[in-house]
């Protein structure tokens, strides 16, 4: 049976650049769930970044109450599942926050070729940065079983 991570462990987890599975609720059927990049500040908020003309980034608005899973999918399996309201939805910026991201997904070598084949849909205005305030965590570490 895993054991749940400490929040020092969690926290350890989170900084991996691992994909996630974004749910949103949507009227009259179930979740829509989505792989998206993150990030997250220990102790903070998670953000990510979409477009706003997105079927996901037209289901969010502030106070929507989302989740996101984060796991390693090699022994030892591991997740993480945050749970919060969305609270806030700005735009984002290229450099700042895409760059931050693709750096944290890519690599440096690899933002410079993200940040310019994203430029057109960046002047299109459409990008938003989504931030989750987290409020409940569950998480599961097959290691310590």
């Amino acid at each position: 049976m895993p054991k749940p991570m400490t929040k020092a462990e969690r926290e350890a987890f989170l900084k991996a650049p691992r994909p996630a599975i974004l749910s949103v609720p949507q009227p009259g059927k179930g979740p829509l769930s989505s792989p998206v990049w993150y990030d997250y500040e220990p102790g903070g908020a998670l953000w990510i970044l979409m477009q706003a003309d997105s079927r996901k980034g037209q289901l969010l608005e502030v106070g929507s109450r989302v989740s996101v899973c984060v796991q390693q999918e090699v022994r030892p399996y591991q997740y993480v599942t945050v749970e919060g309201p969305v609270s806030e939805i700005t735009h984002y910026d290229l450099e700042r926050d895409l760059g931050a991201m693709a750096a944290r997904y890519l690599g440096e070598s690899g933002r410079a070729d993200f940040i310019a084949g994203m430029r057109g849909k960046y002047a299109q205005g459409n990008g938003i940065k989504v931030t989750i305030t987290p409020e409940a965590w569950l998480s599961a570490d097959y290691g310590k079983s």
